[in-house]
């Protein structure tokens, strides 16, 4: 258990630096960065340090997220991602000049009872992660034209509405690239020379993806849906794969499979909380079925 343990601590560290980075990125996202493409919207915040700045944290976040994945399973340090939510409210809220509600801490309280419980509740693998070539040509497109059907669904609705379509195509896209980064990991741990693979191709197109539709979703001025609903996305798919594709374990006793269940619940119960408390910021953009009207956060 104990290399579940520091794989959940590293991945803690790895959400916190993801936190700082999007709470800054966001900060710029929903500053007037609406453009005909996702490729330019990026383009345009590319060129303002506060958001580069953010991209460094997130960097950092993400190689200690490749760490923790390289020590613990899918099903252990995927939903400790969601952490980084309980990081992200406070620092968004005070880059906006507000303090956190009592209603927005109580939910993070709920969200953190629920993820020691997990860790605790679910059990360690010992094998390793093999993820076979006909797997992942079978998983990665699957989840591809998911995340397509979401960003082309987010064009006939509200705002708040295509910030959670985006922020669940992102999920997807970020459960992809972690299911990789997974098997990646592990392998470098032990060879090196396991680094030599088209996953390790693969994967950082897999990510790009998943960050260009998380910018999107900023750029509405939802970040609390948008944050809240990649938060959820994120693990539930990387589980569901990490269980499917990499046999890894759940608890299977009646008791620890109540638990983990209710402590699943809990976390997800608090994240939604903590996305709908949490004020949107920024300036929303026009709904493409009611183009006059533009929603102020």
């Amino acid at each position: 258990m104990t290399a579940t343990l520091a794989a959940a601590e590293v991945a803690l560290g790895g959400s916190l630096s993801f936190a700082l980075g999007a709470a800054l990125q966001q900060y710029e996202a929903a500053s007037g960065t609406s453009s005909a493409s996702l490729l330019g919207r990026l383009a345009i915040l590319m060129r303002r340090p506060r958001w580069l700045l953010g991209g460094v944290a997130i960097l950092a976040g993400g190689l200690l997220h490749f760490l923790a994945l390289g020590l613990g399973p899918l099903t252990v340090v995927q939903p400790m991602t969601v952490a980084s939510l309980l990081f992200a409210v406070p620092i968004a809220a005070m880059l906006h000049h507000r303090r956190p509600a009592r209603s927005e801490l109580a939910a993070a309280a709920a969200v953190t009872a629920g993820l020691i419980a997990l860790v605790l509740l679910v059990p360690p693998t010992t094998a390793a992660p093999h993820l076979t070539s006909g797997d992942a040509l079978r998983f990665l497109p699957i989840t591809a034209l998911l995340a397509l059907l979401c960003h082309l669904a987010g064009k006939r609705v509200s705002p708040r509405a295509r910030a959670a379509l985006l922020a669940i195509a992102s999920g997807l896209m970020y459960a992809s690239a972690a299911t990789l980064n997974r098997v990646i990991a592990e392998g470098a741990l032990h060879d090196v020379s396991r680094l030599l693979n088209w996953f390790t191709l693969v994967m950082p197109f897999v990510a790009a993806s998943a960050l260009v539709l998380l910018q999107s979703a900023y750029s509405t001025g939802h970040f609390g849906v948008a944050y809240a609903t990649v938060q959820v996305a994120d693990p539930v798919t990387a589980v569901t794969v990490g269980v499917l594709l990499l046999h890894e374990r759940l608890p299977v006793d009646p008791g620890g499979l109540a638990g983990a269940l209710a402590a699943a619940a809990l976390v997800v119960a608090g994240t939604a909380a903590l996305g709908r408390r949490s004020p949107d910021t920024g300036h929303a953009e026009a709904s493409p079925a009611a183009p006059a009207v533009t929603t102020a956060a």
